[in-house]
């Protein structure tokens, strides 16, 4: 048995403590930084397994930084265990099935990136101990990737410094390496504060904090025009000011996200919102407080540690399920829109142009990914992560665990309803081994490590990492209520 057939060997052997804690944090879904029982299955493994833990870091309660080992090179792994609000769904249900309507739920599959990441650095941990290997692995523990970016503040707080190599995963409806970017994304409250007055006796006397909010979202209605095509910006009322519409109302309040495909223009895009908020201000005779709430760079992934990512999902890819559990995605995979299996079919017809019309079919219409899509490298870039900032900080890599059913989107009550199941779990294992084997490659092949260094370096040069989060801003203590920028 050679050392990657044991890494992959030790995984299986050690699934029961893997799979426990996933599902732990599957039944005890919270959001954001407020994460006191989904972090608890973490320090019970890896107190049981060994790992030196510090707890707290960068000013998180329920953050860690669990190390092991000794020496060069030092492999950081990421976790992640925060969950979505208004996503609860019983598990296994092929229907949207509350358990408890308005409740949290896991369903961008934090349950399992995260202890797949802790079964990789277990299993390398314990062959490292066989083989009398140096190096030094530490598994990190990443509050509120969900808004939060609990890897930002680690970031800009030099956590990751020391670190040779990053590795992340994320759960997808497909499995590959990971090439594309990341948006960049600011993220900020707007309080208006008026004066309340009798709408009919006496409106000259009121200064309305609602119109400021509508004037602030019409002006950027119309920045939309002259902004880059690829930058998105979302807002949310938090506060309308009260249900009387016969009352000038004196309070209201936003909240906004920035993106943008580099975390430059984003700034650049954030300080015109804020003048447009400072004229609905100034337009309405109100009171303006912004109350910077959180934001995280683009990510870059590192061309040479995906390609070493990307060959160990061969080795222990694709998932091997059986009929009970294909019908089962092919249940959940069936609830999406007739769009979204259009877009599962050109998927499959790009990228394997070689196939026949019949293949092509088959893999766009099973209810899961049965074969590994090509690892491409592109600017592309969809959603925003806090990866983001740790690749801009050391050469990281990350690769897409395709356990999730076809068509289905993150955050939405599949991945919920999908995320204690027996496929679930074989994805675990399965992200738990990529992991193990990457590690391995860095430890036992030193070149691929210095071909990171120089990747990360060609791209960013001499760029010193500027976090995009202001430095008086500290990571919430609640799910909510932000941090004055004035």
């Amino acid at each position: 048995m050679n050392a990657k057939e044991r890494l992959m060997q030790i995984v299986e052997d050690k699934q029961n403590e893997f799979i426990k804690a996933s599902d732990q944090i599957w039944h005890t879904p919270e959001t954001r930084f407020a994460v006191e029982k989904s972090v608890q299955p973490y320090y019970d493994v890896l107190e049981k397994e060994g790992f030196e833990i510090k707890k707290g870091i960068a000013d998180m309660d329920y953050s860690f930084e669990a190390t092991w080992g000794k020496g060069k090179p030092v492999i950081g792994m990421l976790a992640e265990y925060d969950a979505l609000g208004n996503l609860s769904q019983v598990a296994g249900a092929t229907e949207h099935q509350p358990i408890v309507a308005g409740d949290n739920g896991h369903g961008c599959g934090h349950n399992v990136l995260g202890t797949a990441a802790l079964a990789g650095a277990v299993a390398i941990k314990t062959l490292m101990e066989e083989e009398h290997l140096s190096g030094t692995i530490k598994l990190f523990g990443c509050p509120a990737e969900e808004s939060g970016y609990g890897k930002a503040f680690m970031a800009r707080d030099g956590i990751f410094s020391d670190l040779d190599i990053a590795l992340a995963n994320h759960p997808m409806d497909s499995m590959s390496g990971w090439g594309s970017s990341s948006l960049a994304v600011l993220q900020c409250y707007y309080q208006f504060t008026g004066i309340p007055a009798h709408a009919a006796a006496a409106p000259e006397m009121g200064r309305s904090a609602l119109d400021a909010a509508e004037l602030m979202n019409i002006g950027v209605q119309f920045l939309r025009e002259h902004i880059i095509d690829s930058a998105r910006i979302h807002y949310a009322f938090i506060d309308a000011g009260g249900e009387s519409a016969n009352v000038v109302q004196p309070s209201a309040k936003l909240y906004y996200f920035i993106r943008a495909p580099h975390v430059d223009q984003a700034k650049a895009i954030f300080a015109r919102v804020n003048k447009i908020a400072e004229g609905a201000a100034l337009m309405t005779e109100t009171k303006l407080t912004k109350e910077f709430d959180a934001g995280c760079s683009d990510f870059i992934a590192n061309k040479p540690l995906t390609r070493a990512i990307d060959r160990n999902l061969d080795i222990v890819g694709p998932l091997k399920l059986t009929k009970e559990e294909l019908a089962f995605e092919k249940k959940l995979s069936e609830t999406v829109s007739d769009a979204s299996k259009q877009n599962l079919y050109h998927r499959a017809k790009h990228s394997f142009p070689d196939w026949t019309e019949e293949q092509i079919k088959a893999e766009a219409d099973s209810g899961i990914a049965l074969h590994k899509l090509p690892l491409e490298f592109s600017d592309e870039t969809a959603g925003s992560t806090d990866v983001g900032d740790v690749s801009q900080v050391v050469p990281t890599a990350q690769f897409t665990n395709g356990f999730e059913p076809q068509g289905t989107s993150p955050h939405s009550w599949q991945w919920v309803s999908n995320g204690i199941s027996s496929v679930a779990h074989k994805g675990l294992l399965l992200g738990g081994k990529v992991f193990a084997l990457t590690a391995y490659d860095a430890l036992a092949n030193p070149q691929l490590v210095e071909d990171a260094k120089e990747d990360f370096a060609a791209h960013f040069g001499n760029k010193l990492f500027e976090s995009p989060i202001p430095a008086e801003v500290k990571p919430r203590r609640s799910d909510r209520g932000g941090f004055l920028v004035h």
